[in-house]
């Protein structure tokens, strides 16, 4: 663990050794999901969804910062081959995937899915397609699973890597409806660009590709992406992530190529070096108050298969990170989110396809509390 010169959070305290939970008959995970698959609901209540086989989980706690949940409830999706979870400020929770299929000629076909949930614990939506931005059936097939964000006037969009080599985005328009694909350009970026929707209603993208880091922004709410621009930076293929640490600040991380060690970065800027293992997926990112004081949580699987979590001051991340390795193996980016009673949660999924969580426990800095399984 690398300490931190200075700063408000106190040392992460180890997390209390798992318990042997075993998982109930049904159907498990078949990994995690991307984006925000931990989601806090308008009620105060947590939702956690995760991929399978023929469609989507969904846990969801009994009470708000209750132990016990109810799930795992199936949500049919068929040929899904990757899911993205993503929550806007209005609580609902947009599920974005990307789905294969062979027709009754051996063509296999492509096209993003999207669906909603307004409530929680409550149905889902229907899956709609979103279509492929690829007329050509070859091309087509190429198209990267889907990433999202949402602007803070509730439009959604959808960015994927096209077929191409660059960005590309489908949105809703202010009336409800969605635009036609937009091609973003762009070239060699890797299938996980991060886009960030930050509280004054712009979208910042950012992407690390073959020649360096790309990134797109909106000049105003709703408006047309400008970009992209790129930098010479060395980001490791598909560990970039991104997060508001200030008004409308976006700052992005990733693990640099050459040191193997966490970096975070904002345009204008050098990246900055935040140590700790490197990841090989997307970081896990949570903006909240710890001690009163405006703190940043990431979270990441190491190399060795295990979950890792690191705190610092949000915007200050010169300052260093308290870095702590968890003895607890996940698949996939683990996922953050505070419950109903501010406490930051930790979920992750086991190798088997079980989730797992761990709360906040009373106390300064950061401390989490046992593990349980759902």
């Amino acid at each position: 663990m690398r300490k931190k010169s200075s700063g408000p959070v106190a040392p992460v305290a180890p997390v209390r050794p798992a318990g042997t939970g075993v998982r109930a008959p049904g159907p498990a995970a078949s990994g995690a999901a991307h984006g925000d698959w931990l989601t806090l609901g308008r009620d105060g209540r947590l939702s956690l969804y995760a991929p399978t086989d023929g469609g989507l989980l969904r846990w969801t706690e009994s009470t708000p910062g209750g132990a016990d949940w109810t799930g795992p409830h199936l949500v049919p999706g068929a040929g899904l081959t990757h899911l993205t979870v993503v929550q806007g400020a209005d609580s609902y929770v947009h599920f974005l995937g990307r789905r294969e299929r062979t027709g009754a000629d051996g063509t296999r076909r492509v096209d993003v899915v999207h669906a909603i949930q307004y409530q929680t614990g409550l149905a889902v939506t229907d899956w709609r397609s979103l279509g492929n931005p690829h007329p050509d059936r070859e091309q087509g097939l190429l198209l990267g699973p889907p990433v999202g964000a949402v602007a803070a006037d509730g439009s959604v969009h959808v960015f994927a890597r096209g077929a191409h080599g660059g960005l590309v985005l489908r949105r809703e328009a202010p009336n409800g409806k969605w635009r036609t694909w937009e091609e973003l350009q762009g070239a060699g970026i890797s299938p996980w660009p991060a886009p960030v929707a930050l509280s004054g209603g712009r979208i910042e993208v950012c992407a690390d590709a073959e020649t360096g880091v790309f990134v797109w922004r909106q000049l105003e709410a709703g408006g047309d992406f400008t970009g992209p621009r790129g930098f010479a930076l060395r980001a490791a293929p598909g560990t970039v992530a991104g997060v508001e640490t200030g008004p409308e600040q976006a700052t992005f991380f990733w693990t640099d190529a050459d040191h193997g060690t966490a970096a975070s970065w904002r345009a204008g800027g050098w990246p900055t070096p935040l140590g700790g293992s490197p990841a090989k997926r997307p970081y896990a990112t949570l903006r909240t108050a710890i001690d009163g004081y405006d703190c940043l949580v990431l979270a990441h699987r190491d190399p060795d298969g295990h979950a890792v979590f690191g705190v610092g001051g949000a915007g200050d991340e010169g300052n260093g990170l308290w870095w702590y390795a968890l003895t607890e193996p996940c698949e996939g980016t683990p996922a953050l989110a505070r419950d109903g009673h501010g406490r930051v949660v930790l979920a992750l999924i086991t190798p088997d396809g079980t989730p797992r969580l761990a709360r906040q426990e009373p106390g300064e800095g950061l401390t989490l509390g046992p593990w349980s399984t759902l």
